[in-house]
């Protein structure tokens, strides 16, 4: 009998939630077949079976959030389901509720100790919880102390924290006061001469503020899935809790690289058994302009910029469930060829759920191409930590000016999204034209 653990997606990763599973129990199952999906922080994956066999145990329900390396399920090798199987199943449940009086005393003994003691961590060594629901915690201002926790030893997790800011809005959505808050640097204090106090920071904003008033006449509910929740939390912490996002637009001529594509797309399917798109076009223009303003392949850490020399270039793709932004790590070191390649690849392997977490890190810019959906112009929220992000609209035929004259070009409206404690708009510009330039006057060989 083998046991499967829910794996551990990446280094920073603690936690998966099972979102289906693909075989009950009592079901045969060969080794390295799709046995379960799971959905972390990181990437939705699927888990295989390590072994050959039947199922005999399913130790998880759907929906559950599990740490990493714990028994989700048993496969029996070769023969049938173990008679005992469901009375082994019933052990975690029995062991779970001698841990109930504990995870009940946890808060209780939180409430005694000192308001001070907060003011040191927003997870005092007393709270036992993951680096993800002390980061959660963090964004939302929550002192963890007033958390149960659910987990073996009251163990706070991201389901815990996920329905405390549900259930109490108000007081997560409050941060703490002042006195227990950390500090970050030195504090002036206002002299009288100042006439008033200087405000107290706001708390970051909740990406699910309750809104009841929107329950009204004949509506049906369905819960969000663990990937939409990690989109929105994304979102809302680039948006409003950390880069100030200013966007500008510029109108590109594609038609040098619309006549490029026509001659040498079947060809290129020919050798490489991957169809030519534009997308390897503007990869190939953005990295030429980030060595040039290297500003937008940075990432800003605290006070410090952190200039990156490899360009990674995270691209968006979009899924039936959701969202995710896969990486072409060396970016600048592949020819047409090779950024098509990895670009086809990394968008199967979405679709498929075959990405890995190394997949999803590591990315320095991002794009992404909403013009493939036909939309003409739009913006982008940066993806984290990058200093900028680009948004392609859809290739159209347009009259333009050319010259003394009126002519019909394929152009695109390219729109670039930076983040202005690190960008200002005349650098974003001179990228952005750089670019324009490069797809303007192409002159590389596409095979």
């Amino acid at each position: 009998m083998s046991d499967v653990l829910m794996p551990q997606m990446g280094e920073s990763i603690v936690e998966g939630t099972i979102t289906k599973w693909l075989k009950k129990v009592g079901e045969s199952v060969q080794k390295d077949e799709p046995l379960l999906e799971i959905s972390t922080d990181k990437v939705d994956s699927e888990v295989p079976s390590p072994i050959s066999g039947v199922i005999e145990e399913i130790l998880a329900d759907e929906g559950a959030t599990v740490e990493i390396n714990t028994v989700i399920a048993r496969v029996a090798e070769g023969g049938a389901a173990a008679p005992k199987a469901e009375a082994k199943a019933e052990a975690p449940k029995q062991e779970a509720a001698k841990e109930a009086p504990k995870q009940e005393e946890a808060p209780a003994a939180a409430e005694s100790k000192p308001a001070a003691a907060a003011s040191t961590s927003s997870a005092p060594a007393t709270v036992r919880s993951s680096p993800l629901v002390r980061r959660i915690a963090r964004e939302h201002g929550v002192d963890l102390m007033q958390v149960p926790g659910s987990g073996p030893g009251g163990r706070i997790t991201k389901k815990d924290i996920e329905a405390y800011l549900a259930a109490g809005p108000k007081a997560a959505a409050e941060p703490p006061p002042p006195a227990a808050r950390p500090v970050a640097g030195p504090v002036s204090t206002p002299s009288p001469a100042d006439g008033a106090a200087a405000p107290a920071a706001a708390a970051p904003a909740s990406a699910f503020p309750p809104a009841p008033e929107a329950r009204f006449g004949d509506y049906y509910v369905e819960p969000l899935s663990t990937m939409r929740k990690r989109i929105a939390e994304h979102m809302v912490r680039s948006m409003l809790n950390t880069s100030p996002h200013v966007a500008l637009v510029h109108q590109i001529d594609c038609s040098a690289i619309v006549k490029a594509r026509a001659a040498a797309k079947d060809k290129f399917l020919e050798q490489n058994g991957v169809k030519l798109t534009y997308m390897p076009f503007f990869m190939k223009a953005i990295t030429a302009a980030l060595k040039e303003y290297p500003l937008l392949n940075a990432s800003l850490d605290g006070e410090d910029v952190v200039y990156h020399r490899d360009i990674n270039l995270g691209i968006a793709v979009a899924l039936d469930w959701g969202l995710v932004v896969p990486v072409v790590k060396g970016a600048d070191n592949l020819s047409i060829v090779g950024l098509q390649k990895a670009v086809t690849d990394v968008a199967e392997r979405s679709r498929k759920k075959q990405l890995k977490p190394d997949d999803l890190t590591g990315s320095t810019f991002s794009i992404s191409n909403f013009g493939g959906f036909g939309s003409v112009l739009g913006t982008s929220a940066i993806n984290q930590p990058n200093s900028a992000i680009m948004g392609l609209g859809a290739l159209q035929k347009a009259p333009v000016v050319v010259g003394d004259a009126i002519a019909v070009r394929t152009i695109c409206y390219a729109t670039i999204n930076i983040d202005h404690r690190v960008v200002d708009g005349a650098v974003a510009a001179q990228f952005m034209e750089h670019v324009r330039n490069t797809l303007e006057n192409w002159s590389e060989s596409v095979l």
